[in-house]
């Protein structure tokens, strides 16, 4: 069990996270952390957490379990407000969508990364957010990916791999640049696709009637693009590298559907349809 576990940012993830191991009993008190002092107290209406604290050097007191589910812009400012108060066996974890912009910051706001800190990534969520989208069986065989560092205590990951386990999660482990590379290509793009997408149909003439007309494949394909844009806005600038990388490829891809497009060549138009079809049936199955 874990005797507290203290949460920065209590939202959709740090929330779900939350009414997972208390429904389960795994944890006997939660304290949330922001800067919001309404949200938090939401939070505690809701029984999300059992109460808050605005002060991070506070809040983390006698915690021995710390989850960062604030926006990766914010990682370095909690940890170094709180990093003179944590206690000696209290380990550190965190949500974030691009590892080594997290693991920079943790670092720079420790001046080394503690042995303590376990990097995590749970690939679950919705395009929803705040506390009152939380529900404690959003990770239920879902994947939670961890990317321990070279210094990273084998008792620290293992906490963090049992406290992901009792909420549900298929807990897998990988290097740091290799998560970026993968989240990149399977995440961070598809959403910018979303995004992009919306915004060039919003700024087209009659956009009215173009969503008025909007079928189930568009609200499908655009879902994401509902998602919070400073969180994903974070997540690209930190991720630049291997996103621009995976932009590149795409767009070699797009522009030999437009010369198929413009020259009428059916055949390679089916050709690229069929093998999308069968990649997407696979990995659907």
């Amino acid at each position: 069990m874990l005797r507290k576990l203290c949460i920065f940012g209590v939202g959709l993830i740090g929330g779900s996270l939350s009414l997972a191991l208390r429904r389960a009993g795994y944890c006997r008190e939660v304290v949330g952390c922001s800067r919001s002092e309404g949200h938090l107290s939401r939070a505690v209406e809701l029984n999300v957490i059992d109460s808050y604290c605005l002060d991070p050097a506070e809040a983390v007191q006698d915690a021995d379990m710390v989850l960062l589910a604030v926006p990766l812009g914010a990682m370095g400012p909690v940890c170094e407000a709180f990093r003179h108060s944590l206690a000696a066996d209290a380990v550190i974890t965190d949500v974030g969508s691009a590892k080594a912009s997290v693991v920079r910051a943790v670092t720079d706001a420790f001046g080394e990364a503690p042995a303590s800190f376990v990097p995590g990534h749970p690939i679950a969520g919705n395009e929803q957010s705040g506390v009152e989208a939380a529900f404690p069986e959003l990770f239920q065989g879902r994947r939670v990916i961890l990317t321990p560092l070279a210094n990273t205590r084998e008792d620290a990951r293992d906490k963090v791999r049992a406290m992901w386990e009792v909420a549900g999660a298929v807990v897998e482990e990988m290097g740091v640049e290799h998560h970026d590379e993968v989240l990149a290509a399977t995440s961070h793009l598809p959403h910018l696709l979303a995004f992009g997408l919306v915004d060039s149909l919003a700024r087209m003439g009659e956009r009215e009637e173009i969503f008025h007309y909007a079928a189930g494949g568009f609200r499908d394909f655009t879902r994401i693009a509902s998602s919070d844009p400073v969180m994903w806005r974070d997540i690209c600038l930190a991720n630049s590298e291997a996103i621009l990388k995976v932009m590149t490829h795409y767009q070699q891809d797009l522009d030999s559907i437009t010369r198929a497009v413009q020259e009428g060549d059916g055949k390679r138009l089916l050709e690229i349809f069929q093998r999308a079809k069968s990649a997407r049936d696979r990995f659907c199955h």
